[in-house]
């Protein structure tokens, strides 16, 4: 049941990828970590400190950085590109296109700092489009793991993943709620409950948001399944097919627009294969603001009470879908 899923704890998931980089560099000695002016802020001092020879401070110069980290694929390395999500995709779309994802390079590209909960930092940081924008390019995977645990995992794992990743996680501290001995699968969603009333399918921060309405709901005596989509690109088609057979409805969750984002990937699942009505979960079509994480996830409608929302308000959908067949 979801209401005895307890946090052990609250941790930025930025310090999951710093923590993970680490443990795999001592393992794999090709990893090489860049990064454009911004190793404190994501995390990378112990791997400055340990391997200093395959740190490289590229400087305030993001496009140069993802030019080098495509020319160290060649030598057989595994770079690491570090920066938030809003400079490691929208300012550099170009040279990941054309030097990374046209030519499938070995580049992991980490990105912090993404989405609403980035805070104060306000609408110019906080991009909500970059999960749309990575997962259109031909031969990259994309993955947005949900807390700490969940992000290490995630970053030792693809190091073994061979091609182009975009790896997306924030700045917030934030419930850790996952197992530390999980291993991470690449395009295999994690199941917290099963149902048959409704599916809540989430992505990063909003997997915790989804479960605790997941349990709201289920006071309620509603029967909702809780599937966290960490890997956006490729998507787990088989399990959001065998979930939504049984609901028969859905909702999306994500720290993200609406338009491109897990939800159209869900909604382009179920529409070739077995429609359903979907609600979705994120900001629409807007740039966000200056605040904190709780005070922008409650005003931009991504907070539980929103999930909450939505669920509800697709199975009288479902209903009248049903009714309409």
């Amino acid at each position: 049941m979801l209401k005895n899923i307890q946090p052990s704890g609250k941790k930025d998931t930025r310090s999951g990828f710093g923590d993970g980089i680490v443990e795999v560099a001592r393992k794999n000695e090709n990893i090489v970590a860049l990064t454009a002016d911004l190793a404190g802020s994501l995390k990378l001092q112990q791997f400055m400190k340990e391997f200093p020879e395959r740190f490289i401070q590229c400087g305030i110069a993001e496009a140069n950085m993802m030019g080098i980290a495509a020319g160290l694929t060649i030598g057989g390395k595994i770079p690491y590109t570090t920066t938030f999500a809003n400079f490691s995709t929208g300012r550099v779309y170009d040279q990941i296109r054309q030097s990374i994802a046209y030519s499938g390079k070995n580049v992991k590209i980490c990105a912090s700092h993404a989405g609403l909960t980035l805070g104060e930092d306000g609408a110019t940081h906080q991009i909500l489009e970059d999960i749309g924008l990575m997962k259109m390019l031909p031969h990259m995977t994309v993955i947005v793991p949900c807390d700490y645990n969940q992000t290490k995992a995630a970053t030792i794992a693809i190091a073994d993943y061979e091609g182009p990743v975009y790896l997306r996680f924030g700045r917030p501290s934030w419930p850790i709620f996952t197992s530390p001995d999980e291993p991470f699968i690449i395009g295999k969603a994690q199941h917290f409950s099963e149902g048959t009333d409704v599916t809540i399918f989430a992505c990063g921060h909003m997997v915790w948001n989804a479960i605790q309405a997941g349990a709201a709901l289920q006071e309620k005596g509603i029967s909702v399944e809780v599937i966290n989509l960490h890997t956006i690109k490729p998507i787990d088609e088989e399990a959001i097919l065998n979930s939504v057979r049984k609901t028969r409805c859905a909702v999306t969750a994500e720290e993200h627009n609406i338009i491109g984002g897990m939800g159209d990937a869900v909604a382009q699942v179920t529409s070739k294969n077995f429609p359903v009505p979907i609600e979705y979960v994120g900001t629409k079509d807007t740039f966000g603001e200056s605040g904190t994480p709780d005070q922008l996830l409650k005003k931009y409608g991504l907070d539980v009470p929103d999930i909450i929302e939505a669920a509800e308000k697709v199975m009288i959908r479902k209903k009248e879908f049903a009714s309409a067949q």
